[in-house]
């Protein structure tokens, strides 16, 4: 395994301040800037903004929705933030939850890994569209399409697509089909080491292909402050949000955080934020995140050598205003800059 490189993810702040975040970790030599996506943040629009202030590192949704999308508008992005990026840009997908596909989205909920399966698929026959017709008729994709007039070629042969995923079979998906995975904040490494590198290897097996070629990255939980309590009590917070989700109690479980689990959602259920946060405990921030001072944040981030390719700090929001949100943000490209981001090649979070 490569040494690990970092990477950054703003939470809950503007567009803007997304930009300049990332020109600030381009400047610090992070390998990575991504962009989240929710009901009220486009990943791909933000992307943009970032793709503008920055000139070496890569830039990356993490993750965009594929099921709010058809598979022609998402190709059609991901052209369009390949050029304005100079070939920097990774396309990362995801699904969200059951209840994001079906009640956000509109769309059936059902077989989530065989959608992005198809999903990933046809969008790499879109990218070479200038090249030949694209007709598929897939379980959850219909398109026939013949381009007209000449089509201008994409910036690249290849667009580097990562898949998000959560429980084994998801993870199997980026196995099969993508150049990486883009795991979730409440990953700890032993799950990293047991479920996930394994599910990967599965996927790899069924498409025939080395499970090398499938990059490891993930989302980690990270704060900084020169109070390190406060920095954890923040993380907390988010942990916390996160936690208050049935869709992740068989993850807490399996990662043995069952009990925080549950006195999290029952504080969640009284609408009690701070009992939310409360139940949180010391030993789940030490497995879930970075946190603390700087010489912290860069000592906590030593355990995923070995471990992961590339590890995305995700800046807590919740509970957080956005000058705080900026300020931790700018803090952790400080606390990690230098870090060793590779010079633009093959290893490269774009490879």
């Amino acid at each position: 395994m490569a040494p690990l490189t970092v990477g950054i993810e703003p939470q809950g702040t503007s567009v803007r301040a997304m930009g300049e975040i990332a020109a600030a970790a381009d400047a610090a030599g992070l390998e990575a800037a991504w962009t989240p996506e929710l009901y009220n943040r486009s990943a791909t629009i933000a992307l943009a903004e970032m793709a503008h202030r920055t000139l070496r590192c890569t830039v990356g949704t993490a993750i965009a929705y594929g099921v709010g999308r058809s598979p022609l508008t998402l190709a059609a992005e991901a052209r369009d933030l390949d050029e304005i990026s100079d070939g920097r840009f990774v396309l990362g997908l995801g699904n969200g939850t059951r209840r994001m596909i079906e009640d956000w989205h509109g769309q059936d909920p059902a077989a989530p890994a065989v959608r992005m399966e198809e999903l990933v698929v046809l969008v790499r026959k879109l990218w070479r569209l200038h090249l030949e017709p694209v007709r598929h008729d897939g379980r959850f994709y219909h398109l026939h399409i013949t381009p007209t007039g000449d089509l201008v070629e994409p910036p690249r042969e290849r667009i580097p697509v990562y898949t998000a995923g959560v429980n084994p079979r998801m993870i199997e998906t980026a196995g099969r089909v993508a150049d990486g995975l883009l795991g979730h904040t409440l990953f700890t490494i032993p799950y990293i080491q047991e479920v996930v590198k394994p599910a990967i290897a599965r996927g790899a097996e069924k498409a025939e292909r080395d499970p090398a070629e499938v990059r490891l990255a993930s989302l980690v939980f990270a704060a900084v402050h020169e109070d390190p309590e406060r920095a954890r009590r923040e993380v907390a917070a988010q942990i916390a949000f996160y936690a208050s989700a049935k869709t992740y109690a068989p993850l807490l479980e399996r990662i043995g955080f069952a009990a925080e689990g549950r006195a999290i959602r029952e504080a969640f259920g009284r609408r009690d934020l701070d009992a939310m946060v409360a139940a949180v405990s010391e030993r789940m921030v030490d497995a879930l995140a970075v946190a603390g001072t700087a010489a912290d944040v860069r000592a906590a981030l030593r355990r995923y050598e070995g471990v992961l390719d590339h590890a995305i700090l995700y800046t807590p929001s919740f509970r957080l205003s956005q000058e705080r949100i900026s300020e931790s943000s700018l803090g952790l490209i400080e606390a990690v800059a230098g870090w060793g981001a590779p010079a633009p090649g093959p290893r490269s979070a774009g490879a």
